[in-house]
């Protein structure tokens, strides 16, 4: 089902890193498997530079671009969360504004309602 103008987009961009591509890969299968996530695009090799417990830190890590629905962000952060091992794993959701009508409508049909399932 394709937008239309004016329709509301549910969906989103969830970025997050992991330690390496074996993490990534299972992460990204994991969303796909259980209709958390239509895809997962794996960026390997990113260098991150980032402060934590008050050190400067810099970090070879894969970048994960996952497509979802807001409706699904928690249980998308949830579960990265729980086979995640960071003990704060960065789980962003940058809402879409706009894009292409038959991506949106496959992003849906990829991950129902949860309460459709």
């Amino acid at each position: 089902m394709p937008e239309h103008p004016g329709a509301p987009i549910d969906a989103v961009l969830v970025l997050t890193t992991a330690s390496g591509q074996d993490q990534a890969t299972a992460i990204a299968t994991l969303l796909v498997e259980q209709k958390l996530a239509a895809c997962v695009n794996i960026v390997p090799r990113v260098q991150s530079v980032y402060q934590w417990k008050g050190k400067l830190v810099k970090d070879e890590e894969a970048l994960l671009f996952i497509k979802t629905r807001r409706p699904l962000f928690e249980r998308v952060r949830t579960a990265i969360r729980e086979r995640h091992s960071y003990d704060l794993p960065e789980v962003i959701a940058i809402d879409l504004d706009r894009g292409d009508p038959e991506a949106l409508a496959w992003i849906r049909e990829c991950t129902p309602d949860p309460g459709d399932r």
